[in-house]
This record gives C-alpha cells, structure tokens and sequence, in this order.
C-alpha cells in the first residue's frame, strides 16, 4: 500500500491513506459521507496482482487497473474537468 501511495504522490495525485483498523465498508462509507471521488482499494489481492480496485463516490467499482493507468485516469479526468484551456482560442 505504501508504494502505490508514493507512486500516486510522485504522479501529483493528492492521495490520504486509511490505516485504521476498521472494516472496509465503514472506511467507504465515511469516504462517500465526505464525498471524496475515488476510492483506492489496496488488499492482499490486489498486492499480489500488481494492481489496484478503484471504487467511485457513487459505489461503482471500476475495473482493476495498474498505478499508472489510475494515474493517467485521473489525469484524464482532470483535464475534461477543466475544460478548454484559457489559450486554446489562440
């Protein structure tokens, strides 16, 4: 879990760790109470796997992903976002 939260804070990405010893579905449920926008699942599955579970504010999971394809997703994200760039008229 470590890595993948280094790899994300290298990326850019603003990422918080959850290391309280709660069941899964309360640290989800405070997270969608809080309205934060992707949850990063990291269990003995996906460390074993290489990848990574992402689960959306609305409870929909999205496919298992490596780090970089998260972080070229929220990427992705970001700029649609932001829409056009203030210099995209020039």
């Amino acid at each position: 879990m470590d890595q993948v939260y280094r790899e994300l804070r290298a990326a850019g990405i603003r990422v918080e760790k959850d290391n309280r010893n709660e069941k899964l579905n309360y640290k989800i449920r405070e997270a969608q109470l809080a309205k934060i926008p992707y949850m990063v699942i990291v269990g003995d599955n996906e460390m074993a796997s290489g990848q990574v579970t992402v689960r959306l504010r609305d409870g929909k999971n999205l496919d298992p992903m490596s780090v970089a394809g998260l972080v070229e997703l929220l990427r992705a994200e970001s700029a649609a976002s932001m829409g056009p760039t203030a210099d995209a008229g020039r």
